[in-house]
């Protein structure tokens, strides 16, 4: 069980200077009442007391006043000590405020501090020389040294625990620096999926839907596909965005599923095929798997193009070849319709995210319009640097 503390000592923290000054007040009293209790020696006279008074009265503000408070006590001690009154066995004001003034003044005044007690302890013994000898200076002097090198140790601790905080202070700041980052880069990807998903299947959704009314009278068994194919897109569409939001509902980890890759292209130009457009496919890879990231970017550069194609190509034919060599996996695509201008194919944001995602693999990426007409998009994807990443 542990016991927590903080609270008490915040407590008590106000009272600890008046305590600590009351305690130093008693013992350099006691030289005094010792004169006044049958030692044949005179009575200190109302002025004694008012010189220790005058050192240990700033002792209850000496952390209010960390410079001023022991200039005041350390000033009477010196003059405490040239009199005839008899010394206590230690200064204990005078050590207080020393360490006082070297632990929480500011180190300038502190080094000051410690030369200003060095030069009291000499006047003194200079002053009153015939009841001091060099055993006292010294004594005085050590104990004067250790005082101050105690209150260095408190500043240098309490700096180490400020420093501590403080670089905790900045690690903190730093993960959420990287927790923000990683969530913005997070959202990214989502939107570049919501992108890749919503543009490739509504685009289809909509050239079928065209299709239909012309259909529909002449050839109900091809309107009945070309709705089958509606609807079909349409769940996918929905599957793919369930998925991709669900990512953000879920407080803990969303349930995972398969990311398409270079394998589910048939199926992608499948349906695209049932949209109307004419596309080829060509697939050479090596037996060994792709990394993650380069099968997912692949698959999606091809959606996004064969997206791009349903919008422009006008109905054209299209290429898609992908193979890998070099240490690279290579994308191609290229249509040879009429319909797509640079001004058209660049009005959206899917060329962006293309290429982004192939930035992303430490990949490169062209596309543009065909000098003999159509469209080209072509993308190299280094799979070793995917796998490094």
């Amino acid at each position: 069980m542990t016991i927590d503390l903080d609270p008490w000592r915040r407590r008590l923290d106000p009272l600890l200077d008046p305590f600590v000054a009351t305690v130093v007040g008693v013992l350099s009293l006691l030289p005094l009442l010792r004169m006044d209790d049958g030692c044949g020696c005179p009575p200190a006279g109302w002025w004694a007391y008012g010189i220790v008074a005058a050192q240990c009265a700033p002792l209850a503000v000496r952390r209010l006043f960390p410079f001023v408070a022991p200039l005041a006590t350390g000033v009477a001690t010196m003059v405490y000590g040239i009199t005839d009154l008899p010394d206590p066995p230690v200064p204990y004001a005078a050590l207080v405020s020393l360490y006082t003034v070297a632990a929480y003044a500011p180190r300038a005044w502190a080094n000051g501090a410690g030369a200003f007690a060095v030069a009291g302890v000499a006047a003194v013994f200079v002053v009153d020389w015939p009841q001091w000898d060099a055993e006292d200076l010294s004594v005085s002097v050590l104990l004067m040294s250790t005082a101050w090198l105690l209150g260095e140790a408190t500043r240098s601790r309490r700096d180490r625990a400020a420093q501590a905080e403080a670089r905790a202070a900045q690690l903190e700041r730093a993960r959420a620096a990287e927790s923000e980052a990683a969530v913005a880069a997070e959202r990214n990807r989502i939107s570049r999926e919501l992108h890749d998903v919503v543009a490739h299947h509504v685009s289809m959704m909509v050239v079928q839907a065209e299709a239909g009314p012309v259909v529909v009278h002449t050839d109900p068994d091809r309107a009945a596909a070309t709705f089958d194919a509606i609807s079909s897109a349409g769940k996918q569409a929905l599957s793919e965005m369930r998925r991709l939001l669900g990512v953000l509902r879920e407080e803990g980890a969303a349930p995972l599923a398969p990311q398409p890759g270079v394998s589910a292209l048939q199926g992608l130009v499948d349906g695209v095929r049932e949209a109307g457009l004419d596309v080829r496919l060509a697939v050479r890879l090596p037996n060994d798997p792709l990394p993650p990231a380069v099968d997912l970017t692949a698959y999606r550069l091809v959606q996004e193009s064969l997206t791009n194609c349903l919008r422009h190509a006008g109905g054209g034919h299209v290429s898609v070849e992908v193979g890998s060599r070099a240490g690279a996996l290579h994308v191609r695509v290229v249509d040879d319709g009429v319909g797509g201008t640079v001004r058209r194919r660049e009005g959206g944001h899917g060329l962006a995210a293309m290429r982004e995602r192939v930035q992303l693999v430490g990949g490169t990426l062209e596309a543009g319009p065909r000098p003999e007409g159509g469209w080209a998009v072509t993308a190299s994807l280094p799979v070793s640097a995917a796998v490094a990443r």
